[in-house]
């Protein structure tokens, strides 16, 4: 599997908890201790992302993460593949 689809995968599901909570970008931005431009990029699956900055999002979300096997790509994750 592509490890740019890993990050643009966690990235939605950070995105999908965030809203769910009711909170903004900024929001959580402060929360985590980071920019808010740290979150955009996080939450769009930014390669150039340290570790550390996920962590926080994740634990400003109490979230952790999780070993898995990974899913086959959606069409809709594969679509930009051919762009």
């Amino acid at each position: 599997m592509d490890h740019s689809l890993i990050t643009q995968r966690l990235g939605e599901q950070i995105r999908q908890r965030r809203l769910n909570r009711g909170h903004t970008q900024a929001v959580l931005a402060s929360l985590a201790n980071i920019t808010r431009q740290k979150v955009i990029a996080i939450e769009k699956g930014d390669l150039s992302v340290g570790m550390l900055a996920y962590a926080r999002v994740l634990a400003a979300l109490d979230c952790e993460l999780s070993v898995v096997p990974a899913a086959m790509p959606t069409l809709d994750e594969i679509h930009g593949v051919f762009d």
